[in-house]
């Protein structure tokens, strides 16, 4: 064998088509992977755009769980596939109005029901409801002095800052109805060092 030939072995036509070839598979791949990833971006861009909405916090009603100035991402998506659950905290507006502010209560009683405030306590239905969290007794009935019964698209929403919420039992939010509801708080994003998923 030629020593020659050998040594030249790079620049033998065949190895030289190989090489090219082999650049073109990298270019190609990278160029795969380059678009892959713009385009899960843009999904996920797109999706978050139709999925989740940002809402601050901007009363006091929802006081100590949710404090004025908490930043939260909202699910606007989930209450078009199903309804909201008792405990649920829901951001709504009082009309359809797209300037309505934006309000965050939690949910007590739901469609059908008949929810009572008396002597401090909240009854379902003639029953005693025993919340899951520690919230203060309730010193002002308002509308639910005398029971409220809930039409079949209608929500009745108490803010944990029970005795300085208005709610419900205030005709200026009054009960609220399911097409005035806007999500559900899903994720605090701000403050950085209360960042977490909102338990209902």
């Amino acid at each position: 064998m030629d020593i020659r030939n050998i040594k030249n072995w790079k620049e033998h036509p065949r190895v030289q088509e190989l090489r090219l070839h082999l650049g073109d598979v990298k270019v190609k791949k990278t160029l795969r992977w380059i678009f892959e990833i713009a385009v899960t971006l843009v999904f996920a861009a797109l999706t978050a755009v139709l999925m989740f909405q940002t809402v601050t916090m901007q009363e006091s009603a929802m006081e100590p769980t949710v404090e004025v100035g908490d930043r939260f991402f909202m699910n606007r998506v989930i209450y078009k596939v199903s309804s909201p659950h008792r405990g649920d905290i829901i951001v709504f507006r009082t009309n359809a109005s797209d300037d309505a502010a934006l309000h965050i209560r939690r949910v007590i009683g739901l469609p059908g029901e008949t929810v009572l405030i008396r002597d401090g306590k909240i009854y379902i239905d003639g029953e005693e409801y025993m919340e899951s969290g520690e919230f203060p007794a309730v010193t002002n009935p308002g509308l639910a002095e005398n029971g409220v019964s809930l039409k079949s698209d209608e929500y009745f929403v108490l803010g944990d800052n029970r005795n300085n919420s208005e709610d419900s039992r205030y005709s200026d939010i009054g009960l609220v109805k399911k097409k005035y509801i806007a999500g559900k708080l899903w994720f605090l994003c701000s403050p950085l060092e209360k960042a977490g998923f909102v338990r209902g």
